[in-house]
C-alpha cells in the first residue's frame, strides 16, 4: 500500500500585522490564517487540503478551518505496502489568532479510517520575537483517543467507539529564514499519556512506551507570493529518518 500526501501547507496562526480579507498573507509565518488549497504526494498516495477563513465578529481576531484528505490512490500512486486507493486519514483543524499578541488557538481532529482510531485535542500557540533569522512558536495542550473495538485492559473488546484515555502535547514551531524565498522548518512535539486505561497510558506510543518525541523537518520555496512548494520529514524516537514519513506539496494562497 503506498499513501501520497497531497497537502496544502497550511500551518498557521497571523503574524502581527493587522489582517484584511484581501492581504496576501506571509505563507512562511506558521501564524498566517489565509483561505488556500493545497496538494501533495507521499509514498502512501496523494493528500489534499482545504483552507477557509471566515469572519470571528470580532476585527483584533482571525479564523480558520482546515480539511485534510490523506492517503487517496495510495496502492496506484504511492509504495508502501499497506497502501490502498482509499483515502486513509483525515483531520481537521479549527484555527484562531488574536492579532493583537501573537497568540493562537487549535482544535485538532484526527481519524484514521483503517485502524477505526482517532484523536481530538486543543492547544495555544505564541509567536515569540524574532532573534535575527530564527524565531520560535511554542505550543501546548490537551486531548484525548478514541477508537472503535478498543482492547480493555482484560484483553476483551469493547463493542463500538469508546475513549481509552487522555493526553497532553508540548513542543514547538522553529523557523529559520534563509531569505525572502526560501525558509526552514524544524518542529519538535512530545506527547505523554495522562489518564485512561492501563493499556492506554502504557501502550498508547507504541509497546511499553508511554511518550514520545516527534520530528518534523520542512524546506520551503516561495514562487511567488501565493504559490509555494514544500518538502516535509516526519519520524519520531522510535522511527529512523529514513523510515519516516516524506512527502512534496504544493499550496496556493486563494
Amino acid at each position: 500500500m503506498k499513501k501520497t500526501l497531497l497537502t496544502v501547507a497550511v500551518f498557521s496562526a497571523v503574524s502581527f500585522n493587522a489582517f484584511a480579507d484581501d492581504d496576501i498573507q506571509d505563507m512562511s509565518d506558521p501564524l498566517a490564517v489565509f483561505t488556500q488549497v493545497g496538494a501533495g504526494y507521499t509514498d502512501k498516495g496523494l493528500n489534499i487540503k482545504l483552507g477557509q477563513t471566515y469572519d470571528t465578529g470580532n476585527p483584533t481576531t482571525a479564523g480558520m478551518n482546515v480539511l485534510e484528505l490523506k492517503g487517496a490512490m495510495g496502492d496506484t500512486l504511492g509504495w508502501r505496502d499497506e497502501a490502498n486507493d482509499s483515502i486513509d486519514s483525515i483531520r481537521f483543524r479549527n484555527f484562531g489568532v488574536d492579532l493583537t499578541n501573537g497568540r493562537g488557538n487549535q482544535i485538532d481532529v484526527n481519524y484514521d479510517f483503517n485502524t477505526e482510531a482517532g484523536s481530538i485535542s486543543y492547544s495555544f500557540i505564541q509567536a515569540l520575537p524574532a532573534f535575527g533569522p530564527i524565531q520560535l512558536f511554542p505550543l501546548g495542550g490537551v486531548g484525548a483517543a478514541f477508537g472503535n473495538n478498543v482492547t480493555g485492559d482484560d484483553g476483551e473488546t469493547i463493542s463500538g467507539y469508546s475513549m481509552p484515555g487522555t493526553f497532553a502535547v508540548i513542543g514547538t514551531y522553529g523557523k529559520f529564514t534563509i531569505n525572502d524565498k526560501i525558509w526552514l522548518n524544524y518542529n519538535p512535539m512530545w506527547m505523554t499519556t495522562l489518564s485512561g486505561s492501563d493499556s492506554y497510558k502504557n501502550n498508547a506510543y507504541g509497546e511499553n512506551n508511554a511518550n514520545i518525541l516527534a520530528h518534523e523537518f520542512a524546506a520551503s520555496y516561495q514562487f511567488n507570493p501565493r504559490f509555494n512548494v514544500r518538502y516535509f520529514a516526519n519520524w519520531t524516537e522510535y522511527t529512523d529518518f529514513k523510515d519516516g514519513d516524506h512527502r512534496i506539496e504544493f499550496n496556493y494562497q486563494i
